[in-house]
């Protein structure tokens, strides 16, 4: 089992907190990009993290009502035990029934789906089925008790193992990973991603627009020679 390296130690940390005004400042003066851009603020702060995943969360729903897809904030949390965590705002029918379920799955969609996944963050499940809205088709997850959508190259089952409430407005639920499907090609033998084999992409959060990310520009670890992470 190979673990994540370590950045600092805390005895690195601890020295940098507390060193002299004048360290801090040449510090920050050392750390200025290279070319001297000027930074600048924005007029209205925000979570400009790009890219940030695009993922569509289903879930089961109330007995004689719909399953559940819904775009929520996706966020890693863990690699080794897998975890991930999804934030619903109070206006997300899915936060109600997660908390309700305790399962739930995760389906990465593909350039392709676009236009089905932008139906279902702007639909609500009051004004019909979203599988029948966004033209996806619905699955059975192997594990957990949830739906899936079958067009998703990959799938991950999901059991909630803590709910954490974020004011004013949003849910948090962190999740272990049970169970990850992938469609033929999308991994290798050792069940390594292939990002080449379709065309995932992500929001860039800051503009709103979807892009892909087909070209390699590095990898973890690349810079003390080490290619085995993948999380």
């Amino acid at each position: 089992m190979v673990h994540r390296r370590r950045f600092l130690s805390q005895a690195a940390v601890a020295g940098l907190l507390m060193a002299p005004p004048s360290l801090k400042a040449a510090a920050r003066r050392q750390s200025a990009p290279p070319g001297g851009r000027v930074r600048r603020a924005i007029p209205k702060p925000g979570p400009m993290v790009p890219p940030s995943p695009a993922i569509i969360t289903s879930v089961h729903g109330r007995p004689g009502e719909p399953d559940e897809l819904s775009v929520l904030w996706t966020f890693v949390v863990n690699g080794e035990p897998a975890q991930v965590g999804v934030a619903a705002g109070d206006e997300h029918i899915a936060g109600g029934l997660i908390t309700l379920h305790r399962e739930f799955a995760l389906n990465v969609p593909v350039a392709s789906m676009i236009h089905g996944f932008d139906r279902i963050d702007f639909s609500s499940s009051r004004s019909g089925d979203k599988y029948a809205l966004s033209g996806f088709t619905p699955g059975i997850a192997t594990t957990v008790k949830a739906p899936t959508v079958n067009e998703a190259p990959i799938q991950m089952e999901c059991r909630v193992s803590h709910i954490l409430r974020v004011p004013p407005v949003r849910t948090v639920f962190i999740a272990d990973v049970v169970a990850t499907t992938v469609q033929e090609g999308i991994c290798d033998d050792d069940g390594r991603l292939r990002p080449e084999s379709a065309a995932f992409f992500g929001m860039m959060a800051g503009c709103g627009e979807f892009y892909t990310m087909d070209r390699k520009v590095g990898h973890i670890g690349q810079s003390v020679g080490r290619n085995d992470i993948r999380y």
